[in-house]
């Protein structure tokens, strides 16, 4: 029991609860298939995720300067990328790493977007920063580190912008289906998944990328459903084939890393595509999904 000192008086004092905020509320699945049998189609600017193109988004890991993002946003927009991506705040395993440039890196994205006219995506990392991040972005990406950061999620679920949900490093689908739950039952219906690998036993790549996740949440869900081979294989010379993978499985799209320079980034340059061979696998994916009878 609580006590207040009241005209000098220790006095004990019962705290108020209001017995309904302790009910749990009934479950309403919003993700799930059956209560949606239609396709969600989020849209991001003028660009649509989900109803039968397969879209793509490429950009750096990180935002690095006013030239690197804009001389890799022409190569997106060159190739054929739909959606610019880009980080200005970088969660990073070490510290003493590359955190991002923060609000700058925040104009400069927003700098290469005008230059290029595609509307882009970066990660919102702390609660602090989503007025910016809505003002200035066009979608929110929710990283594999924070899909379970319920508070984070409930305040993007107030949010009027599409969210990017990342899959977590041990996250089962059943717990990507519920973190996508509390966005939707906060109000915000504009979400797209994301598979971005899982970790494993196996260390001959990055992570260990789950195409089969696709057809599974296709079947349960009718949220969009990308994949970023980047994250998963960690090595520039396995993501074109599990980018054409991910086509071939159904996904509405892929998220892949791109920079002018790799062998210069600051983060995560191993597994970014050059130029040209970003332009050379978007060839390979058109090809592909003319035989699928999709667009790009």
């Amino acid at each position: 029991m609580l006590a207040a000192k009241i005209n000098g008086t220790e006095q004990a004092m019962t705290p108020v609860i209001d017995p309904e905020a302790c009910k749990p509320r009934a479950p309403r699945k919003l993700h799930a298939r059956e209560q949606h049998p239609e396709d969600t189609v989020v849209r991001v600017g003028d660009v649509a995720i989900g109803g039968g193109a397969f879209v793509v988004i490429a950009g750096p890991c990180s935002v690095e300067s006013e030239e690197q993002m804009v001389e890799t946003a022409q190569a997106v927009r060159q190739g054929g990328g739909a959606i610019l991506r880009g980080g200005a705040y970088k969660p990073r395993t070490s510290p003493y790493s590359f955190q991002g440039l923060g609000p700058n890196g925040l104009t400069l994205l927003g700098l290469a977007g005008k230059a290029t006219g595609l509307p882009y995506v970066t990660e919102l990392m702390d609660a602090e920063d989503l007025p910016l991040l809505e003002e200035q972005a066009d979608m929110i990406q929710i990283g594999a580190r924070n899909i379970q950061n319920f508070s984070l999620l409930k305040k993007v679920g107030r949010s009027s912008k599409p969210v990017l949900l990342k899959r977590g490093l041990m996250t089962t689908v059943d717990e990507l289906l519920m973190s996508a739950e509390y966005i939707l039952d906060g109000g915000n219906q504009s979400v797209v998944l994301c598979e971005r690998g899982i970790r494993t036993f196996e260390t001959a790549t990055r992570n260990t990328l789950d195409l089969s996740v696709v057809p599974v949440l296709k079947e349960r869900t009718h949220l969009p459903v990308i994949v970023d081979p980047s994250h998963a294989v960690g090595k520039r010379r396995y993501v074109a084939p599990m980018a054409k993978a991910a086509l071939a499985v159904g996904a509405d799209g892929i998220m892949v890393e791109v920079h002018c320079r790799p062998e210069a980034a600051l983060c995560d340059g191993e597994q970014s595509l050059h130029p040209s061979e970003f332009a050379e696998l978007m060839a390979q994916l058109r090809g592909m999904a003319a035989m699928c009878g999709r667009t790009i």
